[in-house]
């Protein structure tokens, strides 16, 4: 987190304090003016200052959002005319009437509030000038403290929507699987098949996996390999011999991927592959991951139409928007045709480097 990152944190959490510092230092920095003892000067400035904050928080919170507001400019720029007078002929008329029988030795003259008022060239030439300098400073560091909150509350509205739409991809994943596998386990519980009772422990292991390991943004590729495996173990139960399934993986290391992902295109592998009744069926999966680089092809054959093939099912529709709101920028996912094989790609670059950053919106607030 850069400084100007922290000090805008600081002064939004804890904006009385970081006004009081701020003020503190504006009181101490001017120097004694010569011919003034140290009390006189802090009476001088203390005096000033309150011209400075009644000049600064006029720009601040009252031109400058009026400015970014209202299409009125006009209006606006009579507004800031005659609040610069007031505070202006309000500052004269206290340094006159109130600060200067302080400080100063009597007898000296006074100008009158009639004078004071009608004197603009002093009013604008010393008055203005001295108060509405500090103003611009402090309305130009406000108005980058709204921007930057600004831009951290969008994407935070943005991080919000994304996780609401993979909760919904994902509330649409889990029903759609468990509802192949429990018809399969259905059609083997018609002819009771003594592998009835091993596919049921095997579709225990896998929702537990889905429902009690994958709440997380990511989990490790370890993980989804083994699921992967339990998957075709239990799929396996319904053929016979004739199903042949071919999967390798290679990893140099256990990075994180987003869950079940890998799972809805095995499944639908086997959904037009295995399932489709096409003689011998063959499905291969080819797994890796290499210097942060991820691939995994997976080829079925098949008999469907053409015009079948590319309709998008439930599974596949999911893992392309899943891809798109958690890999927008580094994934390439495609399926297509060759020969009677249909085969589906999905290639992540730098997957060591998708990672969402925490925003703490709890200390996020306009002032």
């Amino acid at each position: 987190m850069s400084i100007l990152d922290k000090a805008i944190r600081y002064s939004t959490v804890y904006r009385v304090s970081s006004h009081i510092i701020f003020w503190l230092v504006v009181f101490i920095v001017p120097q004694v003016p010569e011919g003034m003892s140290f009390k006189e000067a802090l009476i001088d400035n203390a005096f000033c200052l309150t011209f400075y904050m009644m000049a600064c928080y006029f720009v601040a919170y009252f031109i400058i959002p009026k400015l970014l507001k209202d299409d009125n400019y006009l209006v606006t720029m009579i507004y800031f005319i005659v609040g610069s007078y007031v505070i202006s002929a309000f500052s004269r008329i206290m340094v006159v009437h109130v600060l200067e029988p302080i400080i100063r030795e009597p007898p000296f003259e006074q100008e009158s509030i009639l004078e004071i008022l009608t004197d603009l060239r002093i009013l604008v030439v010393v008055y203005f000038l001295q108060n509405f300098s500090l103003a611009w400073i402090f309305g130009f560091l406000k108005l980058v403290k709204d921007r930057y909150l600004i831009k951290q509350r969008t994407l935070l509205l943005e991080k919000e929507k994304t996780e609401a739409e993979l909760h919904a991809l994902k509330s649409q994943l889990n029903p759609h699987f468990l509802f192949n596998t429990l018809n399969n386990i259905y059609s083997l519980s018609l002819i009771n098949s003594p592998i009835t009772s091993k596919s049921i422990a095997g579709l225990s292991e896998i929702l537990d996996h889905v429902l009690y390991r994958c709440k997380g943004k990511s989990v490790p590729i370890s993980t989804e390999i083994a699921l992967l495996k339990n998957y075709i173990d239990l799929e396996k139960l319904r053929y016979d011999e004739r199903l042949v399934v071919n999967f390798k993986h290679v990893i140099d290391e256990d990075l994180e991927i987003a869950p079940l992902i890998l799972l809805s295109v095995v499944e639908n592998a086997f959904k037009h592959g295995a399932g489709e009744d096409i003689g011998n069926p063959i499905i291969d999966m080819d797994l890796r991951l290499s210097k942060g680089n991820f691939s995994f092809i997976v080829s079925n054959s098949f008999v469907v139409s053409n015009e079948e093939v590319s309709k998008n099912g439930i599974g596949l529709e999911n893992v392309r928007k899943q891809l798109a709101l958690i890999y927008p920028k580094n994934h390439e996912f495609k399926t297509y045709i060759s020969g009677t094989t249909f085969v589906t790609l999905l290639n992540i670059t730098d997957l060591n480097i998708n990672k969402v950053q925490v925003i703490d919106e709890s200390k996020m607030s306009f002032s």
